[in-house]
């Protein structure tokens, strides 16, 4: 095996690598990326059993077809440090060391026998639809900071994924909860699709925005009953769903919330933000004290101090409440508009919030208790 490539082609494709790759893996064959060199393409493979991304690199300069398996970190590590696209030559020794030359560098890098890696091959090639890059980045990066940590709860450790149905128009519909907060948001569909709802891992969640955040066109998803395939333009990802219920997340959605506040989203995001700097945690609650068209914002920790914000804003009632200023946080950066709408019921029930800018998209939040 043997071929030449440039320098930031090769690192592109094993960053993406470093985020499929399980650090600590018991198996070695699963710390390496399968390279396979053949008709002036390179394609990169890597696997953590659960996620499978494949890569292909075109316009390589192939001397000799073949295919080998060497350490991912390592490989990244040195492509990354070589001057930036340069020419590198890649040649397969004939005592089985992955040869890499790039200027005056010469690196021997271990292998393991392709034979080794795990591949696995289905028919994904039924439900398949189109959807925009952007459009699909733009859902995931709505949800994504609502996926819970909790592994006990393993259906809410992702984004459930389903086809819904409002005013004769069809919309790819994604949902999030850690069941202390909630995102909701939906994309248009050009038609009805064939789609299963299916609940999409965390791990996979991250891995898809970062091939999308330098993407543009169209994805290609496809999914049967335990997997799903995305497909851009010269990448593939293969996820393993979660296997579980997702709640029946509609009903927690507050029907009655009727006391709305409207205000200047920069302005809200920076003040909750200033007030929430004197709690190093970010545990303390920020206490929402709401009279008529004024916000006082306080967060008041023992050990720090306190700290006190006044803001105009419209708001027709009184109201005292308190919530995880990360939660608001997390939700404001997200929103598109300039105005940012709460929706409150009373002190001890979630808010509904929405953006202006966004009518496909609500969050929940619940407050925080005392």
């Amino acid at each position: 095996m043997k071929f030449n490539l440039n320098q930031q082609d090769l690192q592109q494709a094993l960053n993406y690598c470093q985020g499929v790759i399980e650090k600590r893996s018991t198996l070695p064959i699963l710390s390496n990326i399968l390279l396979n060199a053949e008709k002036s393409k390179l394609t990169i493979t890597a696997t953590d059993l659960d996620l499978i991304f494949i890569h292909q690199i075109d316009n390589v300069e192939v001397l000799e077809e073949g295919k080998i398996t060497t350490t991912s970190a390592i490989m990244y590590d040195i492509v990354r440090k070589f001057s930036s696209g340069k020419k590198i030559n890649c040649t397969l020794t004939d005592i089985s060391k992955l040869h890499l030359e790039s200027e005056k560098s010469v690196f021997n890098l271990n292998c393991i026998s392709a034979s080794e890696f795990p591949l696995t091959d289905e028919n994904f090639n039924q439900n398949e639809f189109s959807i925009k890059s952007k459009s699909f980045l733009k859902l995931l990066n709505k949800c994504k900071f609502s996926v819970s940590n909790d592994e006990t709860r393993h259906y809410l450790s992702g984004i459930y994924f389903h086809q819904t149905e409002f005013e004769n128009k069809n919309y790819l519909t994604a949902v999030a909860t850690d069941s202390h907060r909630m995102s909701i948001s939906k994309i248009r569909l050009n038609q009805k699709i064939d789609f299963d709802p299916i609940i999409l891992p965390k791990k996979t969640i991250f891995q898809l925005c970062s091939l999308l955040e330098n993407y543009e066109g169209d994805v290609k998803i496809s999914n049967i009953k335990s997997k799903i395939k995305f497909e851009l333009n010269n990448s593939i990802l293969i996820s393993k769903l979660i296997d579980g219920k997702f709640p029946n997340y509609i009903q927690v959605i507050p029907k009655n919330n009727q006391k709305k506040l409207e205000i200047d989203l920069k302005l809200f995001l920076d003040s909750v933000d200033r007030v929430a700097s004197v709690s190093l945690d970010k545990k303390d609650g920020v206490k929402f004290n709401l009279a008529k068209d004024t916000l006082n914002l306080s967060v008041n920790n023992t050990n720090s101090g306190d700290g006190k914000e006044l803001l105009s804003v419209q708001f027709d009632n009184e109201l005292e409440i308190s919530f995880n200023s990360r939660y608001l946080l997390d939700v404001a950066s997200q929103l598109d508009g300039s105005k940012i709408e709460l929706f409150f019921n009373d002190t001890g029930s979630p808010v509904l919030i929405k953006d202006p800018g966004d009518f496909d998209s609500i969050f929940v939040v619940m407050p925080m208790k005392g």
